[in-house]
């Protein structure tokens, strides 16, 4: 047999040897007293860092409640968004909470606590457009958005010529100049935006609350951790009866963003 010569292979049976296959993490991270939470930093309002440096965000707040309610202290494991979902298979952190949306591909190898919050597609226009009310109005329209991207998508299919955008605030900006008469986009990026540009001349007109619209994110775990994923469902469901989330909701959105 061949000698483990790989520093990354070391740390990976160390973290598998630390981790039993049939322990449950609950138990581990009431003995150590820290909740060890994967994170990007890099994704506002969720998880940024404000102009002081301080790691905050709406998901850190979230899960420092989670943590709170755990009976143990949050540790922040900060990691770039492609490799963040895998810090788990080796043990480098017990959760990821980074509004991490619910597939049915993840759920083949992960586990997710209950959802904590919901975006939905919603139909935004210049506030002095009284001509589009709905998303049948787009026939003809230009709306800008992401090509490739869901949003972009549900313009197309509801009529409209769809103009290439860089992400919420391309498409905001080409919405504002009026080189497009509206966009498709993301209900939890237009509160956000509208947070801090409370002036901006925009407004929602319609939401698309269908399933195929929708997406809900909620803590991501390990399979086979069910008395971990009950604790966290219970302190969710504890944030949201003491107002807990609906602070949390209101400090960054303005409004309660459950469903």
């Amino acid at each position: 047999m061949k000698p483990i010569r790989s520093l990354a292979m070391i740390a990976l049976l160390q973290a598998v040897l630390a981790h039993p296959a049939n322990a449950d993490d609950l138990a581990q991270i009431k003995a150590s007293g820290v909740f060890r939470i994967g994170t990007e930093g890099t994704y506002a309002p969720f998880t940024y860092h404000d102009d002081a440096g301080k790691l905050t965000g709406f998901d850190v707040e979230l899960a420092s409640a989670i943590a709170q309610r755990l009976g143990v202290k949050p540790q922040f494991i900060e990691g770039n968004w492609e490799g963040l979902i895998g810090g788990l298979d080796v043990n480098r952190y017990d959760a990821v909470v980074n509004e991490v949306a619910i597939t049915d591909e993840r759920k083949l190898k992960y586990d997710y606590s209950d959802p904590y919050i919901t975006s939905h597609a919603v139909l935004i226009v210049a506030s002095d457009n009284t001509t589009i009310r709905s998303f049948d109005d787009l026939k003809g329209r230009k709306s800008a958005n992401t090509l490739s991207s869901n949003l972009g998508r549900i313009a197309a299919a509801h009529g409209a010529l769809v103009i290439p955008a860089q992400g919420f605030n391309e498409s905001i900006e080409l919405l504002v100049a009026g080189r497009v008469d509206a966009t498709v986009n993301d209900s939890l990026s237009f509160l956000d935006y509208k947070k801090r540009e409370p002036d901006a001349k925009i407004k929602v007109v319609a939401v698309d609350t269908s399933p195929d619209s929708s997406d809900k994110s909620a803590v991501l775990i390990r399979k086979g951790n069910p008395k971990l994923r009950v604790a966290i469902n219970d302190a969710l469901v504890g944030m949201r009866k003491d107002g807990t989330y609906r602070r949390i909701s209101l400090k960054y959105f303005g409004r309660d963003v459950f469903q």
